[in-house]
């Protein structure tokens, strides 16, 4: 019958997730928020179709678990290193000023004791770890000037659960029983040398182990070993006080330079994925749904409360970090909600008389609803707030002082090439930039270039463009690079335009306008990688070359030849199909005359 109702609660839960989460992205909410509403429509508060909610929020904590091993994957110890700046920088004064100022408000507020509102304020500071980098991993943010910040301040935080869950039994000391407790300095020893012997089995066991594995050829032992080493450490480190997090994280660390790092993440990637589903099932389920029927306007209105506090706070650090007003706001964004382990330190503290039950249950039920406001406040800023930091962060285009024979609208990768060859010709140009942060980085290598937006006729004019012989579109955006383009052709006739084109479509608008000198992007190196391919093939390398030369060229033509018929999708897709069974029996006859031959 247990076994029956396993299996029944595992479809439940599969069945809602399959439903609840292609709606929600399909909104632009994002999965995650479809898994907490999935949770609590079927959960002990709404249908009651799944009514062990807690339990099942127990085990899903391994989906956070896995998360924070494969980060650590991702981190080389040289690479922590370097962040230990914004990880103790921004991530320490991120969680003492808000600390500090959510213990203010909470004590001032509700009246509560000196104790309560510190611990309420320290769990409130935490963001949820889990949701704030799926959710940039699911934007592609991660990789971005506040996406790291948010990561190093993240990585912080789940730091800083250890004190805090070394204080709470502390905080539970009564004048009765306080006399023979203080701080356990043999927890604290064990604590210690358990990190300890994390990294030396890490360094000298763990490696060797999985060489032995490998070298047998068994997968599933090697997936097994896998699951066991992020289990194994992060139960380990539970044992002696410290956090199940913290242990897989580090135990990510060790394994970064490893020869197993990508066969690792690939081995526990679907894991990962399916239990941190779970995990944000778990929450839904796990929130008390008649607190926020009871006081909907209290519960929106602290929700809101907590994300403005956190969200000013992060803005401020991102300022004093020297970020712009629009990765500050993201970074403020991305991190203001609660988190995940705000319910591990309010169950303890409830468990520990520190906090009432009811205290408890109303704080987890404010950081589900962060959790859940976190995609609407990211609507809202790129409605409301975007335009308004663009314009505001709008400054003049540089004062342009000289005329040469070549000028560059966008000095990205393309652009600083071609510069770099003109350069060496002794060749002048005058190289245009709208991206501030690219402007000051180019000029901290010591290039000479002008801010400015290249689209605007006033600019090109102080530019030379009427003079100038060549302008090199080697623009990014393709909207903006068309809209630079047509301004050009249309101004400036005897100004040749040699233009990168970012895809095919980009390429045919730039047709369209009567420009004939195009070059698309990655196809130049694509079809050298291929050219090299074909010689460790074991093609002489005239016989390489003439293959890709002759690629070169019927690609070229077919794409012209596709312009033609670009508002034909019928036709289009005939020719494209036709063409290429073309290509295929002209290098299969090349074939065949080279084994004759």
């Amino acid at each position: 019958m247990e076994e029956k109702s396993l299996l029944l609660t595992a479809i439940i839960l599969l069945t809602t997730a399959v439903l609840c989460v292609p709606i929600f992205k399909k909104l632009g909410i994002g999965s995650i928020i479809g898994y907490v509403v999935g949770g609590i429509l079927i959960g002990p508060h709404g249908i009651r179709l799944v009514t062990g909610g807690t339990e099942i929020l127990h085990f899903a904590e391994f989906g956070v678990v896995l998360l924070l091993f494969l980060i650590g994957l991702e981190l080389r110890p040289q690479t922590l290193w370097v962040l230990r700046k914004p990880v103790f920088g921004m991530g320490l004064s991120q969680v003492a000023f808000t600390s500090f100022l959510l213990a203010v408000a909470i004590g001032y507020l509700f009246q509560l004791g000196f104790l309560a509102s510190i611990i309420l304020g320290l769990s409130l500071s935490l963001s949820s770890t889990a949701f704030a980098l799926q959710s940039l991993a699911e934007k592609n943010q991660l990789k971005t000037s506040h996406g790291r910040s948010a990561f190093a301040i993240l990585l912080f935080q789940d730091l800083a659960v250890i004190p805090v869950m070394a204080i709470l039994p502390m905080a539970a000391l009564t004048p009765e029983n306080s006399g023979g407790n203080g701080l356990d300095f043999y927890k604290l020893g064990t604590a210690v040398f358990a990190i300890f012997v994390v990294i030396l089995s890490g360094r000298f066991l763990m490696r060797p182990l999985f060489r032995l594995i490998a070298a047998s050829g068994n997968h599933e032992i090697f997936v097994a070993l896998s699951l066991l080493l992020v289990l194994g450490v992060s139960l380990a480190m539970e044992k002696v006080g410290l956090s199940m997090a913290l242990g897989s994280f580090l135990g990510g660390v060790l394994l970064a330079d490893s020869e197993y790092r990508h066969e690792l993440e690939a081995n526990l990637e679907p894991f990962k994925g399916l239990l941190l589903g779970l995990f944000f099932l778990a929450v839904g389920m796990s929130m008390n749904l008649e607190i926020l029927l009871q006081h909907p306007l209290l519960i929106l209105g602290l929700a809101l409360g907590l994300m403005s506090i956190k969200g000013v706070v992060l803005f401020v650090i991102g300022r004093v970090a020297k970020q712009n007003s629009d990765s500050s706001v993201n970074l403020a964004v991305s991190i203001s909600q609660g988190g995940e382990f705000a319910f591990v330190i309010l169950n303890v503290a409830s468990q520990l008389n520190v906090l009432s039950r009811e205290i408890a249950d109303y704080s987890i039920v404010i950081v589900t609803a962060s959790m859940m406001l976190t995609p609407f406040f990211g609507i809202f800023k790129e409605k409301f707030v975007n335009p308004y930091i663009n314009k505001e962060e709008e400054k003049p285009a540089d004062p342009i002082h000289e005329q040469n024979r070549v000028i560059i609208a966008g000095f990205g990768r393309v652009g600083q090439i071609v510069s770099r060859m003109l350069y060496l010709h002794k060749i002048g140009f005058t190289a245009l930039e709208h991206n501030a942060d690219q402007v000051n980085a180019a000029r901290k290598f010591g290039h000479k270039i002008y801010y400015g937006d290249a689209s605007r006729l006033d600019l090109l004019n102080a530019a030379g463009a009427a003079q100038a012989e060549i302008l090199v579109l080697a623009v990014q955006d393709v909207e903006l690079s068309v809209k630079i383009a047509t301004i050009a052709k249309e101004n400036f006739p005897n100004l040749k335009i040699i233009a990168r084109a970012r895809n095919r479509a980009h390429y045919f608008d730039l047709l369209e306008l009567g420009i004939e000198t195009i070059r698309r992007d990655t196809f130049a190196s694509s079809l050298e990688l291929a050219e090299e391919t074909l010689k460790d093939l074991g093609f002489m390398p005239s016989e390489a070359q003439y293959f890709i030369e002759k690629f070169r060229r019927y690609d070229e033509a077919m794409v012209k030849q596709q312009y033609k018929l670009r508002h034909n999708e019928k036709e289009l897709i005939a020719f494209s199909r036709n063409a290429i069974r073309q290509l295929e029996d002209a290098f299969a006859a090349d074939m065949v005359q080279k084994e004759a031959s």
